[in-house]
């Protein structure tokens, strides 16, 4: 089944590259290192590294426990960290700068991967989240390099399609060197796909294992002081096509009530932000852009998102947070980062990525989940109107990271476990 996989690959491989020209037109980034896709990379690699893959943004934003932990217990070991995603790169090269080497994933072919292999000469490879790739996996093992799947999350319905070419999926899962499930549902379909229960492991999601730090608290501040504290802010966090347009309207209602209220709307992806700007100008919004003005005017209603990496000094800066990709059927993103900085946190009905973290938090009162634009608009006034609910709610999101921290102690171990391994 493999083989047939890896034929179908190579036909397959015109289109895939039509499609990273086509989406170069909007983010350049695509059209870039092109070589690297192919497992051709210029730079040097140390012998020995920790090679961490992680498709995009919210991949690469995991890590960074991860990264802490290396960093604190193997300061001389060297990490690459790959990503599949211009946005992704960008990331990972503001969080860590040069102290770690960023390429892009190389597809899954075998001359590409092995190419790949020969020039890294990773020890270890942590895989993010769900990346299942057959021959990645089958010449990992030919060539002894043990891959864990950190965070590792399969939803019903992606196990539902992964059973449709269980000949293909099952051995690539048998490879692994251990699986860190984020829950114990996730954990079950790994096995009922074929995976060791022996080497399956329930952690939890290292996501609550991140760490803000002091000074985004501190720019947030600033950040709201400019914008006015007396004023009502939310932030729309991580858009996607089809969701702005709804959110201006919701801000519409708002500020029929607060005419001072401020919407930050951060796109999901810096190939939108022009679209975007010109959206909220049709739509009459008096608006400023990050990229252009560091501090926004007290009298702009929408203040548009249009740098990477700063959303997290928005949501320091915020009284509310929604959670986009959610009023869309994207499958929502990240709830933790804003609930970690004390916002209470609202969501749309689509949040099939995040349906144990979600449930979690709604259980515990520290989110809210809308239907409907409509009933997010009811939400959000709700909570203007009544600062002891959103401070209740913050504080129980809190309450809820700190309860469910303890996920990056069990990866660790199973790292550390994989590295004694593949030393002896």
């Amino acid at each position: 089944m493999r083989l047939l996989y890896t034929f179908l690959l190579y036909l397959l491989m015109p289109l895939v590259l039509l499609r990273l020209w086509w989406r170069g037109r909007r983010n350049p980034g695509y059209r870039q290192r092109t070589a690297e896709r192919f497992g051709l990379y210029s730079s040097s690699f140390p012998d020995g590294c920790i090679w961490i893959h992680a498709v995009s943004v919210g991949e690469s934003q995991a890590t960074q426990p991860l990264m802490r932990w290396i960093g604190e217990n193997l300061p001389d070991v060297p990490v690459v960290i790959s990503t599949t995603t211009p946005t992704g790169a960008d990331r990972v090269t503001q969080m860590y700068g040069d102290t770690v080497t960023h390429i892009y994933f190389p597809y899954d072919l075998p001359f590409a991967i092995r190419r790949a292999l020969r020039t890294l000469r990773p020890r270890l490879m942590v895989v993010m989240e769900t990346e299942i790739w057959p021959n990645l996996m089958h010449l990992s093992k030919e060539t002894g390099i043990p891959v864990i799947l950190a965070n590792a999350r399969l939803s019903a319905q992606s196990a539902k399609g992964y059973r449709r070419i269980r000949s293909l999926i099952t051995p690539a899962i048998k490879n692994f060197a251990a699986i860190a499930a984020q829950n114990h549902q996730d954990a079950e379909r790994f096995v009922a796909l074929g995976a060791d229960r022996q080497r399956v492991h329930v952690c939890g999601s290292v996501k609550f294992d991140v760490r803000i730090p002091a000074s985004v608290r501190e720019h947030g501040e600033l950040l709201r002081a400019a914008w006015g504290t007396g004023r009502h802010v939310w932030v729309a966090a991580s858009t996607h096509p089809g969701e702005d347009e709804l959110l201006l309207d919701v801000h519409k209602s708002i500020l029929e009530k607060y005419p001072e209220a401020l919407l930050v709307l951060t796109p999901r992806h810096p190939e939108r932000f022009n679209e975007v700007a010109a959206l909220v100008d049709r739509q009459g919004f008096s608006f400023c852009r990050r990229s252009e003005s560091p501090v926004c005017k007290q009298a702009s209603q929408v203040y548009l998102g249009d740098t990477m990496g700063e959303l997290t000094v928005f949501f320091a800066a915020a009284d509310v947070a929604f959670v986009a990709g959610s009023l869309m059927p994207v499958g929502g993103h990240n709830v933790l980062e804003p609930a970690s900085l004390g916002l209470p946190v609202i969501v749309g009905p689509h949040m099939k990525n995040f349906l144990g973290i979600t449930q979690l938090m709604l259980d515990a009162g520290a989110l809210v989940q809308v239907a409907d634009s409509s009933e997010l608009a009811r939400v959000l006034l709700e909570l203007f109107d009544n600062a002891e609910q959103r401070t209740a709610m913050g504080q129980t999101g809190l309450d809820v990271v700190e309860q469910n921290q303890g996920a990056l102690d069990c990866v660790a171990e199973l790292l550390t476990q994989s590295l004694k391994g593949s030393s002896s």
